[in-house]
């Protein structure tokens, strides 16, 4: 194979500031040029290795050997597309259909998790004979032009033109410092914000098509639903006819800790489930999980093909994911050392006021910066000091929420308690560097 040059990193970001995507941001001001991963650590040029507390795209940690096996072997002997029969293409989706309701049984494979979005809405057009969808303030679920629409993270931002006619946007669930605070019938009463949504389009003489929302919200502040949210809001949405969409494209494959899929911690079964990132471990591909008469009413006469999914390679690779969630236990895991950092991270809020909120399920865990606790002012440049600071301590975390005040936590699955505490302590170390320590 022919060897290219190795150019240093101020060549390479001059060559993306020239020549690539002009609108996608580099990682730290202290940029790294990473070339290896294994497990939970990636390696930059030097040989240097960082630990990585934010890619939940490696589900199972960087290059598991097992996926990149089984990927190479399926490679050498066929990649193709859908219209032949294989037998991989058969057992990954029985196998995957297991992981869910008997009421979801059927898959529709794509590539991306936008694709995956994208067909979800379609299915839910199908259903309901509508076209107008309610979304959560703060939501992100993909970059096309439809799915930007229904992503409040991104048509509300800058750069952004707001959402268009036929979505309604209803308010976050925010527990921390939205208008319901820690009320004990809190997903009840949050639920209730999508009656004026319902009637807004009733009053257009409009029919609901869907409502979609994450399980756990991401892009909205790494923050768990309160109890009986979707279960309230799934019996508005169905008595207006709408379809219920749930968002595990981040979230799934067990990384909630106490179930598979993160609705089922709301006690919830939707009428589409989406897939993506970590379902291939970084292979692009999603699915989409629905229900036989949802799947019955999409099917028209006009084809749904996807030339790149359900490919022999991928199947191969997702079925892998589903094995080594299983054999290695990866679910119990999320729920243990997610608690040791939950719990850890608790005991540093006591020593730093700048932390306002520690809020997570499993290994998807949130802290939210706050200049004071009581007026509960974002802080995202005091966050960002902390998110530098620990990339030179050789810790790698990023910012999420609306302010970008949160500090974002979803390492691989793989990891474990010694390597946990490594997180807790830098990040101590860091605060108390930063005269942010009590």
């Amino acid at each position: 194979m022919k060897t290219h040059p190795k150019r240093s990193n101020e060549e390479i970001v001059s060559i993306r500031n020239n020549n690539i995507n002009p609108c996608l941001s580099v990682a730290y001001k202290n940029t790294l040029k990473i070339v290896k991963g294994r497990g939970v650590w990636l390696y930059d040029d030097e040989g240097n290795k960082y630990l990585d507390m934010v890619n939940n795209v490696s589900h199972l940690g960087h290059c598991h050997p097992k996926i990149t096996q089984v990927a190479c072997e399926q490679m050498q002997q066929l990649n193709t597309n859908s219209r032949y029969l294989h037998d991989n293409l058969a057992e990954y989706s029985l196998q995957l259909l297991k992981t869910f309701p008997k009421e979801l049984s059927v898959v529709f494979l794509c590539c991306t998790g936008s694709e995956a979005n994208e067909l979800a809405l379609r299915l839910a057009r199908a259903k309901s004979g509508g076209d107008q969808i309610i979304t959560v303030d703060g939501a992100y679920h993909g970059n096309t032009q439809t799915l930007i629409d229904i992503s409040p993270y991104k048509h509300n931002a800058k750069g952004g033109q707001g959402a268009p006619d036929y979505v309604q946007t209803i308010t976050m669930p925010d527990i921390y410092r939205g208008a319901i605070q820690q009320s004990e019938n809190a997903g009840e009463n949050y639920a209730q914000y999508i009656d004026a949504a319902i009637q807004a389009i009733k009053d257009k003489n409009k029919q609901l098509s869907a409502f979609i929302c994450e399980s756990l919200l991401g892009c909205g502040g790494q923050m768990p639903l309160p109890a009986e949210y979707l279960k309230n809001i799934y019996a508005k949405v169905r008595a207006a006819g709408g379809v219920c969409i749930a968002d595990e494209v981040q979230v799934g494959f067990g990384r909630c800790g106490t179930h598979m899929w993160s609705f089922e911690q709301q006690g919830v079964v939707p009428d589409i489930v989406t897939l993506g990132k970590p379902i291939g471990n970084g292979h692009p591909m999603s699915a989409v999980i629905t229900t036989r008469e949802i799947a019955d009413s999409f099917n028209t006469g006009m084809e749904y093909f996807n030339t790149f999914s359900a490919n022999p390679v991928s199947c191969a690779i997702g079925l892998a994911v589903l094995e080594v969630i299983k054999d290695e236990g990866l679910q119990a895991n999320a729920l243990k050392i997610g608690n040791h950092i939950l719990s850890g991270l608790k005991d540093i809020q006591k020593h730093c006021s700048f932390i306002g909120d520690v809020r997570g399920t499993g290994l998807y865990i949130g802290a939210e910066f706050v200049k004071d606790r009581d007026s509960k002012t974002p802080a995202p440049i005091e966050l960002n000091k902390v998110v530098e600071l620990l990339r030179d301590k050789n810790i790698l975390v990023s910012t999420e929420g609306p302010d970008h005040n949160v500090l974002k936590i979803k390492p691989p699955m793989v990891i474990n308690q010694e390597q946990a505490d490594l997180f807790l302590d830098s990040l101590k170390t860091s605060l108390k560097e930063l005269d942010y320590w009590l």
